[in-house]
């Protein structure tokens, strides 16, 4: 499946902005079910300096630096994705959780070393108790790590309700958890902490879900969003993503953009700017299929 990705951020300052450094992840990464066929970022005003690398996690980044007054500022970033809807495994013929577990403390392997940094607490995953707590149902003794995760994840969907106006980005993973309510960043936050409160490597995922209208309407210019989700390394598979949103394992209708150990690793957009006073912000993104 062909997709196309829109995602236009417009900031909107009171005062004007003397200077602005900003970090874009916008570009979709490339894996071993996604292929990036074309992206461009366009920047409004034009940027006197810009340039892109790989970060340290294998994120596409665009950095820019606007040096001239500025009242506004837009960031337009079009891809054209095709992605293959990867095969689902059975979560229960995977190793038992607590075997991963030990291996990711004791076995020096490569693909293993370099997967504990992810059981390590981060910014906005630190240690929770509680999340450790809610997650420890899902993983009785002996059950198989991709069963286990699989069942956290169904179980983030049913007892937790999806409100965008509960949280924000900096929002604790134990209020999320006190209060049972979010959005897909923090039960994504929630799931990771859970994991590697038992000694598991979980990273974050941010991207785009192509969302479908209902039969016989039209769909919304600027209805879709961009998503968040988590993986869970499973020995033998490598990293295995699951949407707690949803309630599913991602397939084609899902857009990788930057994995991480949390949002702050992944943020679609991010800087610091000089003036501006209060600024309003807005973001539309559009998902739609390409057809031949």
């Amino acid at each position: 499946m062909r997709l196309h990705v829109s995602h236009v951020t417009r900031y909107q300052y009171a005062e004007p902005v003397s200077l602005c450094h900003s970090l874009a992840r916008l570009k979709p990464r490339e894996t071993a079910s996604q292929r990036c066929l074309s992206t461009q970022i366009r920047v409004d005003p034009w940027p006197a300096v810009s340039r892109g690398y790989a970060d340290f996690f294998g994120n596409r980044v665009n950095y820019f630096s606007i040096q001239q007054s500025h009242s506004s500022l837009e960031v337009t970033a079009q891809s054209e994705v095709e992605v293959t809807a990867p095969d689902l495994p059975d979560p229960t013929a995977t190793s038992p959780w607590e075997e991963v577990a030990s291996a990711l403390r004791n076995v020096r392997r490569v693909d293993i070393i370099g997967a504990r940094l992810f059981t390590l607490a981060s910014g906005q995953v630190p240690p929770s108790p509680d999340a450790t707590a809610f997650a420890s149902p899902s993983f009785t003794p002996g059950r198989p790590i991709l069963e286990a995760a699989v069942d956290l994840m169904g179980r983030i969907h049913r007892e937790f309700d999806y409100d965008p106006n509960f949280t924000t980005i900096a929002t604790p993973i134990d209020e999320v958890l006190a209060h049972r309510r979010g959005v897909c960043q923090d039960f994504a936050h929630l799931a990771i902490a859970g994991l590697r409160g038992h000694g598991l490597a979980a990273r974050y995922v941010s991207g785009y879900l192509e969302t479908l209208p209902p039969p016989g309407q039209p769909k919304l210019v600027g209805a879709d969003a961009s998503h968040a989700w988590f993986s869970v390394l499973v020995p033998g598979l490598g990293w295995i993503d699951l949407d707690p949103t949803n309630d599913q394992m991602p397939q084609e209708q899902y857009i990788t953009t930057a994995v991480g150990r949390d949002y702050q690793d992944v943020a679609p957009l991010r800087g610091v700017f000089y003036g501006g006073g209060v600024h309003e912000l807005t973001v539309a993104v559009d998902v739609d299929r390409v057809t031949a």
